[in-house]
């Protein structure tokens, strides 16, 4: 009898809240690289176009030269943005550690303003725990940074570079 190896467990961070803004305002804010860069990191290379691949780059950390590398999935504007989101060597333990994971946004408009839901998917725990922790507390704090790129709400020109 051969012995099949486990299929290592996987987490979610989840970020679910309703905004006073259109769906098109917060796509704008999700997919130009300009103003992602006043929200989260600067990206290299991006172009919001399936199979673009781009990089941020964040503190290295022992063999892991801090670049994260992401390839856009999935684009369906005003809806749906999904991109993989790599980083880390596999000879670090904790902060640094190997993680391949992937990013969704999620865009529905509701009464009021418009649901986004971020859903970033993938971390294998425990190897990932210290990423799925950091990242955790960091993704709510993202995704505010976000929303005050698009104040006023409702604002017909839509975020502003």
């Amino acid at each position: 009898m051969t012995s099949v190896p486990p299929i290592p467990e996987t987490h979610d961070i989840v970020v679910d809240e309703v905004f006073a803004h259109t769906p098109a305002a917060i796509w704008k804010a999700l997919t130009s690289g300009a103003l992602m860069a006043r929200w989260m990191m600067a990206p290299s290379g991006f172009e919001p176009v399936v199979g673009c691949r781009f990089t941020f780059q964040t503190t290295p950390a022992g063999a892991w030269d801090g670049v994260i590398r992401c390839e856009i999935l999935e684009i369906r504007p005003c809806e749906r943005f999904v991109y993989r989101w790599c980083g880390g060597h596999e000879d670090n333990v904790g902060y640094g550690s190997k993680l391949d994971t992937v990013v969704t946004w999620t865009l529905a408009e509701v009464a009021g303003g418009t649901r986004l839901r971020l859903v970033h998917s993938g971390f294998v725990l425990p190897t990932n725990q210290t990423a799925f922790q950091s990242i955790g507390g960091g993704w709510k704090t993202v995704v505010a940074r976000l929303i005050a790129t698009l104040d006023p709400p409702d604002d017909p020109t839509g975020p502003q570079p």
